[in-house]
């Protein structure tokens, strides 16, 4: 597989989805831990709709559509965590609704302007073509901000996924790090949907964590395995659409499945063991 994506890299729009598609899974790997130990990952879902919306309004609007999407999906997410919060609205039930709203709202604009073309349905199901060169710079610079701060309230961000009560008395500001975290994933929402779409977004975060679940013990052990899980099924999936007509997204998606069966497995057998 080394000789096939080292050939992969004599081609531009390969290069730089092979960049951004590894910052990007490094992000998600990275926050999707504490989305799933505290019951959010389907913020992914919710904000990937969103941002559907706002790219379709952006190409109704003939605005740079990640520049409108981003501060978009970030209103989208402290909205929802405000509303798990304090509303009698469930989290998951304002999710469902968030989804309908924007994936309507997306299809009309859309619609009424330039029709269903070939762009919105690459943010509907992903395609490496997209990626054009200032989108690489924007996500570079997006991603590296997103694993920096990750790395800067690791402690505290570890803190508010476990108790945040303990944390809240320890003088932890509970609601700001989970607005960073909304913050965070928001923004690596809106990058990966370039690659992934609309659809299938939530699985790049969801799908390495439960894996890496499957076989550690610890948060930072779960972390480290998590990034490799997501990193190698995302190069696994670029590089079987490379020899494959069938779309990257469809592809991460269905090595991330294999790697967590195997991993499910292994988890089954040591403490059978």
């Amino acid at each position: 597989m080394s000789d096939v994506f080292l050939s992969m890299m004599a081609y531009p729009f390969l290069v730089r989805a092979a960049i951004v598609g590894i910052l990007v899974s490094i992000c998600a790997s990275l926050l999707g831990l504490s989305l799933v130990l505290k019951r959010y990952s389907m913020i992914g879902d919710g904000l990937s709709h969103v941002g559907f919306m706002s790219l379709s309004l952006s190409f109704a609007l003939g605005t740079q559509p990640l520049a409108l999407a981003i501060p978009v999906c970030v209103i989208a997410a402290f909205f929802l965590l405000q509303i798990n919060e304090n509303s009698k609205v469930q989290g998951d039930a304002a999710t469902a609704l968030l989804c309908s709203i924007s994936l309507a709202i997306g299809v009309m604009s859309v619609s009424l302007t330039t029709g269903m073309n070939t762009d919105v349905c690459n943010f509907m199901f992903g395609s490496i073509l997209a990626m054009r060169k200032s989108d690489v710079v924007l996500s570079v610079v997006l991603c590296v901000c997103v694993m920096a701060l990750f790395v800067v309230y690791y402690n505290k961000i570890f803190a508010i996924t476990f108790d945040e009560e303990f944390a809240s008395s320890n003088g932890v500001n509970v609601r700001r790090y989970k607005m960073i975290l909304a913050l965070l994933t928001s923004i690596t929402v809106v990058l990966g949907m370039r690659m992934m779409g609309t659809l299938l977004i939530s699985s790049l975060i969801v799908f390495p964590s439960l894996t890496a679940m499957q076989v550690t013990r610890t948060f930072k052990s779960t972390i480290v395995v998590s990034v490799l899980v997501s990193v190698f099924a995302f190069v696994c999936g670029l590089v079987i659409s490379y020899l494959k007509p069938v779309p990257t997204g469809a592809c991460i998606v269905l090595v991330d499945t294999v790697l967590f069966i195997v991993f499910l497995v292994i988890g089954k057998m040591r403490k059978l063991a």
